[in-house]
């Protein structure tokens, strides 16, 4: 883009937007999406791999393998915490670059390390920490976005990139059981491990779940080195962007955005391991990517129906479905049914992926545009330690009470508190924002 067209970048006026604005937008956004996607992937590679690792020779305890897909949420929000405020200083596409070209370190590294049964719980948690800079990634692609697209199309904008890139969860859980299965790298790929299950063995290559992503992350990093722009017209100091934390809306968003992102991403996380637990017959890698898959694909339709009808009347009747489905997570899992407790789980995963869509569809309309941005990528980051925490929480409540219970009846209750919130602040006749 040239220098002028970056300075007086203004997609509100309509001459401007359809002249020169829309194509610059989009070419910006189908590139973010596939970074986001891979960022997403890689932050999730451990809800897979740490289904396999002690079949494959290594000797960690239940709490360990929860840890280990626990971890990466733990950094990951905290990277997107930096991350909130990168972009206005550094712009937008020299940051997507450079947070693409790290996803490399952890996914060569966990190569590496799942070949070797001998490498420590200490080397693994290092390795899954490093995940979390796909985390992290989420709210400065976010904050890039949102300054390129008018009002008007944001909700429909910031779906398509956060519920396309979210489905990067669903690609590594579908993907992964079936790339560890051949050596689809040849020698370059190592040697496989032996799996011996019912007195019958086969081989598979654990490193692929890691190493399938190297090419893709190095085409996406050209990419968006050739074709991302940086929008001098974007440009804040640290302390413009500051300036959220005195906003007290910003803290009832993040709020409401960890109801529903952080359902979904810890969701993702655990879902592999509490099937196992709960339901030891079960295969759940037959089975746990469909509940990102439909969360994130439902994530747009939640912007998009937000920009017609309202993001604060969405999100007040997508909570009371949750609480409904979390309510029959309970009944079913106390029934020792699968396909209820599955069921009810797919739905959890729809909703939280439309909450997705419409809280950050409200949040461009109650914050001005550089405000907007900052807040987009601090609440992601707050969200994202539902990463961490739901996978904790269950492992948890597993090893204290036995069962996954207690907290599913905690979550219940931040539900209930976020359709107060909801209803209060933004969906009720006199709110005190409307949106």
């Amino acid at each position: 883009m040239a220098t002028n067209l970056s300075a007086r970048w203004d997609p509100e006026n309509p001459t401007f937007w359809e002249s020169e604005g829309k194509k610059v937008a989009n070419r910006n956004l189908w590139i973010s999406i596939p970074a986001l996607l891979l960022s997403f992937a890689v932050w999730q590679i451990w809800s897979v791999v740490a289904v396999n690792l002690n079949s494959i020779g290594f000797k960690f305890t239940p709490e360990q393998l929860f840890t280990l897909a626990a971890l990466p949420g733990l950094t990951g929000a905290t990277l997107r915490i930096f991350y909130s405020f990168v972009v206005p200083i550094f712009g937008g596409r020299n940051w997507t670059v450079f947070s693409t070209v790290t996803l490399l370190l952890p996914t060569i590294g966990i190569g590496i390390a799942v070949q070797d049964p001998t490498t420590s719980f200490m080397e693994m948690a290092i390795l899954a920490a490093l995940c979390g800079f796909g985390g992290g990634n989420f709210a400065s692609s976010m904050s890039n976005i949102s300054f390129f697209f008018p009002k008007a199309r944001k909700g429909t904008a910031l779906g398509l990139n956060a519920g396309l890139g979210n489905l990067g969860v669903s690609v590594t859980q579908f993907l992964v059981p079936i790339v560890i299965t051949a050596g689809i790298f040849g020698a370059l790929g190592g040697e496989p491990q032996v799996i011996t299950t019912a007195g019958s063995t086969k081989q598979v290559w654990l490193q692929n779940a890691a190493y399938v992503w190297v090419i893709p992350i190095v085409l996406t990093t050209l990419a968006a080195m050739l074709g991302m722009n940086n929008l001098s017209s974007a440009q804040a100091s640290i302390k413009e962007q500051l300036v959220i934390f005195k906003r007290k809306h910003m803290w009832i968003m993040t709020f409401l955005y960890t109801m529903c992102f952080g359902s979904f991403i810890g969701y993702s996380a655990a879902f592999p391991l509490l099937t196992k637990a709960t339901f030891p017959d079960v295969n759940p890698l037959q089975y746990a990517f469909l509940g990102p898959l439909v969360g994130a694909l439902i994530r747009p339709v939640g912007g998009w129906l937000s920009d017609k009808v309202g993001g604060a009347r969405v999100t007040f009747w997508d909570i009371i479905v949750m609480i409904g489905a979390t309510i029959g997570v309970i009944y079913y899992m106390n029934a020792h049914s699968f396909w209820g407790f599955f069921t009810m789980f797919m739905i959890l995963f729809i909703t939280t992926g439309i909450a997705n869509g419409s809280t950050f569809r409200m949040i461009p309309i109650i914050f001005e545009p550089k405000e907007a941005a900052p807040v987009l990528g601090f609440t992601s980051a707050i969200a994202a330690y539902g990463a961490f925490f739901i996978p904790k929480s269950f492992g948890w409540s597993i090893a204290s009470t036995g069962s996954p219970m207690m907290a599913l009846y905690a979550f219940l209750a931040y539900y209930l508190v976020s359709l107060i919130l909801t209803w209060y602040y933004y969906a009720r006749k006199n709110a005190e924002i409307k949106c």
